[in-house]
């Protein structure tokens, strides 16, 4: 699995991707956690606002921080597809 942040380094970009970090531990789910803070590979991936949240490329979340309960609830969800 393939998890990306999307950001460009601001306060709540780092925050999502230490709840994410979390959500990870908690699912015990394998994946893969990178950070995409290049512009025109945010856009690319559909998010408009930053911090964002793609999912094997699927945008789950942006402009906010979601609680590591639904992060983890994404994660189970594409794992089980």
């Amino acid at each position: 699995m393939k998890i990306q942040v999307l950001g460009t380094g601001c306060m709540k970009c780092n925050k999502l991707y230490a709840e994410v970090e979390k959500a990870i531990a908690q699912t015990g789910v394998s994946a893969k956690l990178s950070k995409v803070e290049k512009v025109e590979e945010i856009v690319k991936l559909g998010a408009a606002f930053t911090p964002g949240l793609a999912i094997d490329g699927v945008l789950k979340s942006q402009g906010k921080v979601p609680k590591p309960e639904q992060i983890a609830a994404w994660i189970n969800e594409a794992a089980d597809e």
